[in-house]
């Protein structure tokens, strides 16, 4: 049975990568069009530099998807601690309400979001997509912290408190540092979810506020440019050292 696995493992990582080292190779290649490689070269990234629509669009996304994750992140490992600590009235209404949102639909969340902008005279723009983003991406955070409290021992904060610790005291130095690994994975998956995000963003963000995704689905409807290739990999590469970054630091926290 081990050769079977092996070849299964080999065909899922060759379906789920090549694409990618496709696009990799085609942002060094001389070939505009890359049907054949003609040589190498980094005049694509000269360009991808160069696009000023393109850039703002991707400087416009960092900033959103940066701010989003990390109030997603905040608001989502309080709600979670509070739901694991403490009793209240609405504690089973609040994480019902936090899996609906996972549920539903994107459209049906972007329609209901874009008529809740509406209403309350938010403009359509950051402001309305920083909302729009943090909303999604809560309950993930929500659902990722509160399952990494319930794999530690209560044991441990009731020992603080026996010592004297306040409140603050054991959030600090109790459930922060044992909730980091799960709110640092949460903070990058928040900012995943908000970099490429299409849907939401294309009801939530206005004409002046242009975000990558869009940016890059209008593009490629008239054919894959060299500097998308080019952005793509850069991306990739971010996506590799952020991956490296939080697996050193889960591996030293466990230490």
């Amino acid at each position: 049975m081990k050769p079977f696995r092996i070849i299964y493992l080999a065909i899922v990582f060759l379906y789920l990568y090549i694409p990618l080292a496709v696009m990799v190779a085609n942002s060094f290649n001389v070939n505009k069009y890359g049907m054949r490689w003609d040589g190498f070269t980094l005049q694509w990234f000269s360009a991808m530099l160069q696009n000023h629509s393109l850039m703002e669009a991707t400087r416009n996304s960092l900033l959103v998807a940066i701010s989003s994750a990390t109030v997603a992140t905040v608001l989502g490992g309080l709600g979670a601690t509070c739901i694991y600590l403490y009793r209240f009235r609405g504690r089973k209404v609040m994480q019902v309400t936090l899996l609906t949102i996972m549920m539903i639909p994107d459209i049906i969340l972007a329609i209901g979001l874009l008529v809740l902008f509406v209403i309350t005279g938010v403009s359509l723009g950051f402001w309305s997509l920083l909302l729009a983003h943090v909303t999604f991406c809560l309950p993930f955070v929500t659902v990722t912290v509160l399952a990494r409290l319930q794999g530690f021992d209560p044991n441990l904060i009731d020992a603080a408190k026996d010592l004297g610790a306040s409140e603050s005291q054991t959030t600090r130095h109790i459930v922060i540092p044992l909730l980091k690994p799960a709110l640092l994975a949460s903070w990058l998956l928040s900012f995943t979810l908000s970099l490429d995000d299409v849907i939401v963003s294309s009801f939530v963000t206005g004409p002046s506020f242009d975000v990558l995704p869009l940016k890059l689905f209008s593009m490629v409807k008239v054919g894959v440019k060299p500097e998308v290739n080019a952005l793509s990999t850069l991306f990739v590469g971010i996506s590799v050292v952020l991956i490296l970054i939080c697996h050193y630091l889960t591996k030293e926290n466990k230490r």
